[in-house]
């Protein structure tokens, strides 16, 4: 896998850091100047990110001719500086690289291993490994979740490449219809039974007619499935984030050193960056997602993180009583541009009005700019997924590793 702009900057960050220890031992003094260092890139990454714009609601382009045209580059624009669009989450999922990438340096290069074994770090280090390994079923989640927002792409492209060219047949508007009628079903449905057997039937009938919908119906439900969570059907995605926040308190008294200090702020990082996912890619079971993560507000690192909470819980709030699949820019407006598309594919009769060709080969064009953003946008962002996966399984490894060495260490000769 390619490596991203973050993984290149923590390798940078990672090699200042042994240069200096090779040079300095590791004092009080240089642990608390490397905390400082460390709380001020966390400020800085999550400041670049929190002046990124909420996206406004698409508005139907139905009728209105001010909303700006497929071609004219203002919306791709637009959409790179929105919180909660692709080109965002693949931002966010850089910076926590990066300052996954620093975070380890700071706790590893230039200490005695015999600390890890030591209070506080002895018990602090096995929390923050717990929350690792709920982030590795976070992401495993997203990851398919990533795959389910893959095929709705290809729903409204096999729509918008029915309706490209005109005057439209009977055969392209029903195919049209056909496509856009599975994608808003899908995407309405509740969560908890979005993927049942039922559900699974209904979905997968497009394309099927009778007795054929009848032939073929157990290998599309196992294709289907294939895309479903590959996690139990009990296991929910709020309750992992709100165990991930369970005990996540900042170090208090003799334990607030440098190391606890360091351990503590990778650790809300890592709850926020797994809670920006699961509100913003579809996921299973996220009741009450918006209120189960603590970020501290009074202080200097964390005030832009707790900006953005703000942000997408108010977003979530809002989208969740409509049943929302996902905050996710794109996703928010294929939704609706498929929608408007839907009613005007059926409410289509020949001989067509002119205006309704022209609103629907408006329509076509946003679904279709919108699907090339997708298109070059997801798989770049599965990767980054995976490397993110990669990277706390790796960093976990290598600190466990030492903690089993000091044991070795000091066990007593046979």
């Amino acid at each position: 896998m390619p490596a991203t702009e973050g993984s290149f900057i923590g390798r940078s960050i990672l090699s200042i850091r042994r240069n200096r220890v090779n040079s300095i031992d590791g004092s009080p003094e240089q642990e608390l100047e490397d905390l400082e260092l460390f709380q001020k890139h966390v400020s800085d990454r999550f400041t670049d990110l929190l002046h990124c714009q909420l996206p406004q609601p698409p508005a139907s382009p139905v009728g209105d001719s001010s909303s700006a045209s497929p071609g004219d580059g203002t919306a791709a624009i637009s959409a790179v500086d929105n919180i909660l669009s692709i080109a965002w989450l693949r931002k966010l999922l850089d910076s926590f690289l990066c300052c996954e990438a620093e975070f380890k340096a700071v706790l590893v290069i230039g200490r005695d291993p015999s600390q890890f074994t030591k209070p506080p770090l002895d018990r602090l280090v096995p929390e923050l490994h717990d929350r690792t390994v709920k982030a590795l079923d976070v992401c495993n989640a997203i990851s398919h979740g990533l795959e389910s927002i893959r095929h709705w792409q290809k729903l409204a492209e096999i729509a918008f490449l029915a309706l490209q060219q005109s005057p439209f047949s009977d055969g392209q508007v029903r195919r049209a219809r056909k496509a856009l009628n599975v994608l808003i079903t899908s995407m309405a449905l509740d969560e908890k039974e979005s993927y049942s057997n039922k559900t699974t039937e209904r979905n997968w009938s497009f394309g099927r007619r009778g007795g054929a919908a009848a032939a073929h119906r157990e290998q599309n439900i196992g294709y289907f499935r294939s895309l479903s969570w590959g996690v139990s059907k009990t296991w929910s995605a709020s309750k992992q984030i709100q165990a991930m926040a369970t005990n996540l308190c900042a170090p208090r008294g003799n334990e607030a050193n440098a190391a606890a200090q360091a351990v503590y702020i990778m650790g809300v990082v890592l709850a926020f960056v797994m809670w920006a996912l699961v509100a913003t890619i579809p996921c299973q079971e996220r009741m009450g997602l918006a209120s189960h993560l603590p970020i501290p507000r009074n202080v200097g690192w964390a005030q832009s993180m707790f900006g953005l909470q703000e942000k997408i819980a108010e977003e979530w709030k809002r989208k969740e009583k409509k049943g929302s699949a996902g905050l996710l820019e794109e996703l928010q407006k294929i939704d609706k541009l498929g929608q408007s598309l839907f009613e005007l594919a059926n409410s289509y009769s020949y001989p067509p009005e002119e205006q309704k060709v022209e609103e629907i080969i408006a329509l076509v064009g946003e679904v279709a700019d919108t699907c090339r953003k997708m298109e070059e946008g997801l798989i770049p962002l599965q990767r980054q997924v995976r490397e993110v996966f990669h990277r706390i399984v790796r960093s976990r490894t290598e600190v466990l590793e030492i903690i089993d060495q000091v044991g070795k260490l000091s066990s007593p000769m046979n």
